[in-house]
């Protein structure tokens, strides 16, 4: 299967309580492709919950490291992975601090609700720079639509300049680490109060523990994002390069 756009992020273990967590609340889980339709916090309903988590469950259960991008035309899926892998074994798991649930605000005056890991973690941060320039080469440049569909009206200097150079105006000094569970909405404290009580009673850690790169794959403009592969992080052994005919089934790990 071809992909549109591919995407680096982090996600848990496939098994963990956290990452169960994080697909019944978006409604999705981006590993197997399963619905998860059952979920909503306590004064929500059903429905109503499933519209307000549109977006994250689109993108799936994630923080952001490398925003969904464009391969370059010289390069195929294989030459990206091969380039995330030897990446990946150049940093050590860790642990990037405590996730609470709270709210992040947009250029627009709304807020997503997120899990955000506390205290500032300076080796998760290391890690997303470092992937933001260590693996830019795999990138296209945006095309002209592209870039006329990106509002920069709300963007600061900075954040304009870090869209041209890198993609995306969220990264390096910009980089605000989090899981998004909902929509962006006007007025989210109800929002995470319900959450924090869902969160305190389902996850049994809620510590960051960075252990993997997780690459993501768009099939189609405005389609869902799918989980391709999870690069363990520190892994020694150089990953054999796959020829065309058995790649895609190696994509899922």
């Amino acid at each position: 299967m071809s992909y549109r756009r591919y995407a680096l992020y982090l996600t848990p273990p496939p098994e963990s309580d956290l990452w169960r967590f994080g697909c019944d609340v978006i409604g999705r889980d981006a590993l197997t492709g399963d619905l998860r339709a059952g979920f909503a916090p306590e004064g929500h309903e059903l429905e109503a919950w499933h519209d307000l988590t549109s977006d994250p469950r689109r993108y799936g259960f994630h923080a952001t490291l490398k925003a969904p991008f464009r391969l370059r035309a010289d390069l195929d899926a294989i030459d990206l992975m091969d380039n995330i892998a030897a990446f990946a074994r150049t940093v050590s798991p860790f642990d990037a601090g405590e996730l609470h649930v709270g709210a992040m605000a947009t250029d627009d005056g709304r807020a997503f609700v997120v899990l955000k890991p506390r205290p500032h973690s300076k080796a998760l941060r290391a890690l997303e720079e470092a992937a933001v320039r260590g693996l830019d080469a795999v990138r296209a440049p945006p095309t002209q639509e592209e870039r006329l569909r990106r509002d920069i009206s709300r963007l600061s200097p900075r954040q304009r300049y870090y869209l041209e150079a890198w993609g995306y105006p969220y990264v390096i000094d910009e980089f605000r680490p989090h899981y998004t569970l909902t929509n962006a909405v006007p007025d989210p404290a109800r929002l995470v109060k319900s959450l924090r009580w869902e969160f305190s009673l389902r996850v049994a850690s809620r510590q960051m523990r960075v252990d993997a790169l997780t690459l993501f794959g768009e099939t189609a403009p405005g389609g869902e994002f799918r989980i391709l592969r999870r690069f363990p992080l520190g892994r020694s052994l150089r990953p054999r390069r796959l020829s065309p005919r058995v790649a895609a089934a190696a994509f899922i790990d």
